[in-house]
């Protein structure tokens, strides 16, 4: 009898204890994290998601922290992530880990953890943005970019391929804001100042693009594109003198570099003194025979003062032509020789150029050197398919 009392009382202790546990176990934080382990993370996802609205678990890291590990599993399922929406794991999870630092900093127990995690979720967020940019589904992109931001704010590539799906979808404000972004964290690049001038210039806004201009030389002084754009700008207003002064100026700081050279060249060519260009354009090659621009308007130079001579041969009488006709022609035959070697230069430099295949290929014709002109005509007749 005595015996079976003992197991009867000890049958009561359990049961007296059986309250508590059960209290604890039907929690949702707990059953999230028992089906989490479980493997059962689609009970576990029903748990947490109670769990974040309610008042007794709402305000505690360990619940954030949880759900963020719930859905990151899930995202990392190749079962699971079937029930996620695209997009929603890694936005829950994003969340989920922010809230956990909200609540207990980076340093507490569970924000230390939320960290880490963190950042395996960024190349998560970038796949994703890839993955809809290529389908063409350039706002999910453009979201996913934007959290893939959020999750390392110092990182500019997400914020430049914004951009980019910004302009596959013709959203220029967009792709302007991310650009400017981009500038506010101290990322530079040729490409960048390149594409906001060419948005400025598709809309007409002349004082933006002046502007823009104006920043790409603060950071690329010596860029050749952006030198002609500002002096194209100057010349546009009137400004010539003001074009000179700045380019002047430039090379007196810079005098070994062959695209300033190369750009006072053009700068002349437009106001037809073609001596200076001239001058310039051979002082751009001395420093850099690799300067395309500069072989190819050499090879123009030649080229027009040829033309110049065949065209006034051409326009004598027969009386004068006669007297010297031959001298123009023969001058014209000694430019357009003069021109070979730098258009072949150019052309080297730039095998698909158009305009110096073209040019060549003339040039070559007026030589009498028919095969050369022939190979010419087929590529150029191949680039036009």
């Amino acid at each position: 009898m005595k015996k079976t009392f003992l197991t009867i009382a000890v049958a009561v202790s359990l049961a007296g204890a059986l309250p508590s546990v059960v209290n604890a176990q039907t929690s949702a934080v707990t059953n999230a994290i028992l089906n989490q382990r479980s493997g059962l993370l689609d009970k576990a996802r029903t748990d947490i998601d109670k769990a974040i609205v309610n008042e007794k678990t709402m305000g505690k890291a360990k619940t954030w922290y949880t759900r963020g590990e719930i859905y990151q599993g899930m995202l990392e399922s190749p079962i699971y992530g079937k029930q996620l929406q695209p997009g929603e794991g890694v936005q829950k999870a994003y969340e989920s880990y922010n809230k956990t630092i909200e609540l207990d900093t980076k340093d507490g127990e569970f924000g230390k953890q939320a960290v880490a995690r963190m950042d395996g979720l960024y190349g998560r967020a970038f796949n994703d943005a890839v993955n809809s940019y290529n389908a063409k589904e350039y706002d999910k992109a453009i979201e996913s970019y934007k959290l893939a931001s959020k999750i390392k704010p110092q990182d500019t590539t997400a914020v430049l391929y914004s951009a980019y799906a910004s302009e596959a979808k013709q959203d220029y404000a967009g792709a302007k804001a991310s650009y400017n972004q981009l500038l506010g964290m101290n990322y530079k690049s040729v490409t960048l100042y390149s594409r906001l001038l060419q948005m400025a210039k598709q809309q007409n806004d002349n004082a933006e693009a002046a502007k823009v201009v104006q920043q790409a030389l603060a950071a690329y002084p010596t860029n050749k594109a952006f030198m002609l754009e500002d002096l194209n700008m100057s010349l546009a207003s009137g400004k010539g003198e003001d074009a000179l002064a700045k380019i002047n100026k430039s090379i007196v700081a810079d005098p070994g570099n062959s695209n300033l050279y190369a750009v006072r060249g053009s700068m002349y060519d437009q106001q037809k003194k073609s001596d200076l260009a001239l001058a310039d354009y051979k002082k751009a090659v001395e420093l850099d025979p690799n300067n395309f621009d500069a072989q190819f308007n050499l090879g123009v130079y030649n080229y027009n003062k040829a033309a110049d001579a065949y065209t006034k041969a051409s326009k004598m009488d027969l009386k004068t032509y006669q007297a010297s006709g031959k001298k123009f022609e023969a001058e014209g035959k000694k430019y357009f020789e003069a021109s070979v070697p730098y258009f072949e230069k150019a052309l080297q430099l730039q095998p698909d150029d158009r305009n110096t295949l073209a040019s060549l290929q003339k040039v070559y014709f007026r030589l009498g050197r028919t095969a050369d002109s022939e190979r010419l005509n087929a590529k150029l007749q191949s680039l036009k398919k």
